[in-house]
């Protein structure tokens, strides 16, 4: 078992408190690590939304959610009382005056505690909240803000949310959550890279191919296309989450594992990103939209039935382009970034390509010649596996085939891993921010996406149709085939 160090006791306000976030992700991952002691029993989750609920009635509704999208096996009657003695409930209008004074009260009954101010609600929101604390005197040195994304959704109302929330917190007390960070393979990127000399010292141009970052998923927008439907792939996937993962893989080696250094080495990268000039955006980006199909052998509608408006849109809901670095260790290696929804498999890789040997000594017919891979995969199973040539076994000659040297993170330490929510909202507590974006972070990963959008706009032609169950428009393949390359698709 990993040693579990509790973190300081604390009370935790998750506003938004009825929402699916809440529901679904906050309450299972609190449970969690309640049960394995990390949350000591003199913290208290103050949940806060605009409907009234007495205590009694939120703790079922939050009980019932436990044992929805915790498995039985990990739940236990005695834990989940435990627990939901913890939490209480409090109606407040995050936007409005009712409410603010109940919540005050019971914050004020421990001034001195460390409070984590969880803002699961519309982004429209975080400003009226945030001055609602400030006016409420609600704001200690020992605060902490958490805004979920999407954080605007271009830079200027990024920037605008960025002022508001920074009128009342200092930076330093605003955690930017982006889930994708607090994946156990994501923090063993930092670890691969630095400190492993055999990886480092063949982490550049010269040895280096290209890279692939593919985020598939097998659902489409479940409820979720008022929301989707103005935002698309690049908003809601690729501007944060895929912008995040290529900055762990190509950023320079930081100083330290300080907060502040790891993300001025990520902001280095987001600043590199070679802008793709407007006339260029038809040839190196490939928008999609998922028609009717199957997935998994059952039959799914498409995009435009799963909104049910009747009208056509132009949204994407897949989206490939080809990205390059303006940085020395990165000159001339592409970066492959695709991500859409109805795919036929639900995963999450980064696939670190080699350069073939430029001679062989082994006779062509001996082996498909396969270049070496790192394969770092993020979901279904988290893992890392490095693709290499070996002989096949026996008699005959020398044959070589790849061969996987695979370590899967669940087997090896044969342990459940927190998933990501849970170690962020501890990180949270202790107020470690090197896995949350800082503003500048944010903004500049908008800076580049704007100019991707824009182009887009100027130029409104509807997505490239796909099949629900296919690996998206058949644009998507060309685009990495015409450099000779092909998608990563070998997936556990």
């Amino acid at each position: 078992m990993p040693m579990i160090i509790p973190v300081a006791s604390f009370d935790g306000v998750v506003f938004g408190a009825t929402g699916d976030l809440t529901m679904r992700k906050l309450l299972p991952a609190l449970y969690y690590r309640f049960r394995d002691r990390q949350i000591p029993e003199t913290s208290r989750i103050i949940a806060a939304a605009r409907s009234h609920h007495p205590d009694a009635e939120y703790r079922a509704m939050a009980e019932a959610a436990l044992r929805r999208h915790v498995p039985e096996s990990d739940l236990d009657d005695d834990t989940i009382a435990g627990f939901l003695s913890q939490v209480s409930y409090v109606a407040v209008d995050g936007a409005g005056e009712e409410g603010w004074a109940d919540l005050a009260r019971r914050l004020g009954e421990r001034p001195d505690q460390v409070r984590s101010y969880y803002l699961a609600t519309s982004p429209t929101l975080y400003g009226k909240i945030c001055r609602n604390l400030a006016t409420h005197d609600l704001i200690t040195p020992q605060s902490r803000v958490v805004l979920e994304k999407p954080i605007g959704h271009d830079l200027i109302s990024a920037r605008a949310i960025n002022d508001q929330v920074g009128r009342v917190f200092p930076e330093s007390q605003i955690f930017r959550i982006d889930h994708y960070l607090g994946k156990e393979t994501v923090q063993n990127l930092l670890a691969l890279r630095f400190a492993n000399t055999i990886f480092e010292r063949l982490w550049n141009a010269d040895v280096i191919d290209h890279v692939q970052i593919t985020v598939a998923e097998t659902v489409g927008v479940e409820g979720r296309g008022g929301y989707y439907d103005t935002s698309g792939a690049l908003r809601d996937m690729l501007q944060n989450h895929m912008l995040q993962l290529l900055c762990l893989l190509a950023m320079e080696s930081p100083l330290s594992l300080d907060a502040d250094a790891v993300r001025d080495e990520k902001l280095k990268v987001l600043r590199a990103l070679k802008p793709i000039p407007a006339h260029e955006v038809p040839a190196r980006t490939v928008r999609g939209q998922y028609t009717a199909g199957a997935i998994g052998g059952r039959s799914v509608q498409g995009y435009a039935e799963d909104l049910d408006s009747g009208t056509r849109s132009l949204t994407e809901t897949f989206v490939a382009l080809r990205l390059e670095l303006m940085m020395p260790r990165w000159a001339g290696v592409p970066f492959y970034l695709r991500t859409g929804k109805r795919l036929p498999q639900k995963m999450s890789e980064i696939v670190v390509q080699f350069r073939s040997s430029p001679f062989s000594i082994f006779p062509p017919e001996s082996f498909a010649r396969e270049p070496n891979r790192l394969v770092i995969r993020l979901q279904p199973e988290e893992g890392i596996k490095l693709e290499v040539m070996t002989k096949e076994p026996g008699p005959g000659g020398m044959r070589l085939r790849p061969t996987g040297l695979d370590i899967s993170f669940e087997q090896t330490f044969n342990q459940r891993y927190p998933d990501a929510y849970e170690r962020l909202l501890m990180d949270v507590v202790r107020g470690n921010a090197t896995l949350f974006m800082r503003r500048d972070e944010v903004e500049a990963a908008w800076a580049w996406a704007d100019g991707v959008l824009q182009a887009w706009a100027d130029r409104p032609e509807p997505p490239r149709p796909y099949a629900a169950g296919t690996w998206g428009p058949t644009a998507a393949i060309a685009l990495i085939e015409r450099d000779g390359r092909t998608w990563h698709e070998d997936v556990p």
